[in-house]
């Protein structure tokens, strides 16, 4: 059937270097009838798993993340894509394996809510902080927890966050936020769900504002939308979040050839890439799951016509993350999310989940070949909780929705849900779930972990310092004319800055009206971090005036100072 044209690429660059003592997956002409034909190894094993382990600091990090990809989710996916004997070439080859836990709390007293959200789920590895369902990486009382990104940014590593989804969604945001509902993406909606965290009234803003203001290197996925509402607060109130984060050095790419062309990415000129107004579409399409599909005729799944060339695949988005991050010498962090298994599940919509499984293989393919190349790169994939698709006896119906599908074997295989009706959504599962890594410390995931601990073995893996302070907008250390001074004759103001900034704009104004400034005046400078205004105070009359000192930094984050003055010649 056509649907092996479109199994995941690279399985003998990858696959081939990393699995533990594995044959090559089973083709179509394969038996399977035979003593051994299904066996997955060829021999003991412990001399390969003994070589995966390997200790010692990596200077990179490759989060990946299949939102709702239970071990059901992944097993369908390979059923369908590659045959029962099958095997993913990105999914599957991660040497060294585990099982997380992944409740949340309740927030009225701090005991295990079993089943977990994707927003308390990604609080937990983003900050090692356990929470509550719909928390953005903020504990059970709404206090901000430091997140991974903020801590390597902190540090001077580069950082990515890409996904499938919203770039507001759960996944994406416990990197770049801290609210206390997930909802919150955009002001006006903020106002109203998390009052505490708007802007107007002192919080820290939106998700999509803080996504702005945390400045990961390159962010990429959906959510557009959210970037066309307008600031009521804060030093870009009355513009666009968009026009925001273009004020404040984003590259902004909307497209696969937009991002195609960007050649560098960093804290002087991130990457901000929307590709979709709300999520990005999925690889495959086909008939939800009914009361009736169990024992309707086998479906294959068909390509998506939204599914276009123009937007970027998440093997790309991977892609071009990785190479835009790796010139930094401190190393990088990269999230990247496959969002739409999760989604997919919850709508009862096999072949969506399906296609969003086989693009992330073809992710973790990309984060693997460049991990094995790097040979310091920590590689590490999981889900942030199981789902509800479960498979189930062909052609059989159950008190739930089911539908059959034709896999790769050429036999029909029925995925049933049963946690709503049609129409509904439904429900995740409090089941543990897999996590894998290569790379040094990816013992760390071996045995049963807690979410928790996969923010730890990350953050000790990069040796990250917690306390490291965040980038902030340049501090004026020093003004060489004090407050109150009097002026003669030739003076250079000279001011000297903690760091360096995008530029300082030095003005010397009277009542409010602009005289000069140092984009204007003879020698003056506005680079570096001793900027200078150079003035003859005999050109203007004696009197009152003002120097206003705007030191912008390169995520334009303004500190300004005014000083009084006195000119004095006659």
């Amino acid at each position: 059937m056509g649907i092996r044209a479109l199994r995941p690429l690279g399985v003998a660059v990858v696959s081939g270097a990393l699995l533990l003592g594995a044959a090559t997956g089973w083709a179509a002409s394969g038996s399977l009838t035979g003593n051994g034909d299904a066996r997955r190894l060829t021999g003991d094993q412990t001399a390969a798993v003994r070589d995966q382990l390997r200790g010692g600091p990596a200077k990179n990090v490759i989060l990946l993340i299949g939102d709702g990809m239970g071990d059901s989710e992944i097993t369908v996916a390979r059923n369908y894509a590659l045959g029962a004997a099958g095997r993913f070439a990105g999914i599957d080859a991660l040497p060294l394996t585990g099982q997380y836990t992944t409740y949340a709390l309740d927030k009225t007293d701090g005991k295990p809510d079993y089943v977990t959200d994707s927003a308390a789920s990604g609080s937990g590895w983003a900050t090692g902080t356990k929470t509550y369902n719909g928390a953005i990486s903020v504990d059970v009382a709404g206090t901000p927890q430091r997140t991974l990104l903020e801590i390597a940014r902190a540090n001077g590593l580069r950082t990515g966050d890409v996904s499938t989804a919203e770039l507001q969604d759960a996944t994406p945001a416990v990197l770049v936020s801290h609210v206390t509902d997930r909802g919150c993406y955009a002001p006006t909606v903020t106002t109203t769900k998390c009052p505490t965290n708007a802007l107007q009234n002192g919080g820290l803003g939106s998700i999509t504002e803080q996504l702005i203001g945390n400045r990961p290197d390159v962010a990429l996925g959906g959510g557009a939308t959210s970037f066309n509402e307008t600031a009521v607060a804060g030093p870009w109130a009355g513009k666009t979040l968009l026009q925001q984060a273009k004020d404040r050095g984003f590259q902004v790419v909307t497209d696969a050839a937009g991002l195609a062309g960007v050649t560098q990415a960093n804290q002087s000129a991130p990457v901000l890439g929307l590709f979709a107004p709300g999520n990005m579409a999925t690889r495959w399409v086909g008939p939800l799951a009914t009361h009736t599909g169990g024992t309707e005729p086998a479906v294959t799944c068909t390509p998506n016509p939204a599914y276009v060339p123009t937007s970027p695949t998440l093997a790309a988005m991977t892609t071009k993350a990785i190479d835009l991050l790796k010139g930094g010498k401190k190393g990088f962090f990269l999230q990247v999310e496959g969002a739409s298994i999760d989604k997919q599940d919850h709508a009862a919509n096999p072949c969506g989940q399906i296609g969003e499984t086989v693009d992330l293989d073809e992710a973790v393919q990309a984060a693997l070949a460049f991990a094995k190349k790097d040979g310091n790169t920590l590689v590490v994939l999981t889900a942030d909780h199981g789902h509800s698709s479960q498979i189930v006896y062909p052609n059989t119906l159950t008190p739930g929705l089911t539908r059959t599908l034709l896999t790769a074997d050429g036999k029909p295989m029925t995925v049933a849900y049963g946690t709503a009706d049609v129409g509904g959504s439904q429900d995740h599962t409090g089941t543990q779930v897999r996590i894998a890594a290569y790379g040094p410390r990816a013992g760390n995931v071996v045995g049963l972990t807690d979410q928790t601990d996969l923010f730890f073995t990350i953050r000790d893996a990069l040796r990250l310092d917690p306390a490291a302070p965040s980038p902030a907008a340049p501090v004026v250390q020093n003004v060489n004319v004090t407050d109150g001074a009097v002026l003669k004759g030739r003076q250079t103001v000279r001011v000297t800055l903690d760091t360096e900034p995008r530029y300082t704009y030095i003005e010397l104004n009277q009542g409010g009206t602009w005289i000069t400034d140092n984009t204007k005046a003879p020698g003056s400078t506005q680079a570096g971090k001793r900027p200078t205004l150079v003035l003859d105070t005999r050109d203007y009359p004696n009197g009152s005036y003002t120097l206003k000192i705007d030191a912008v930094g390169i995520d334009g984050q303004t500190t300004e100072k005014l000083v009084a003055v006195t000119i004095a010649n006659h």
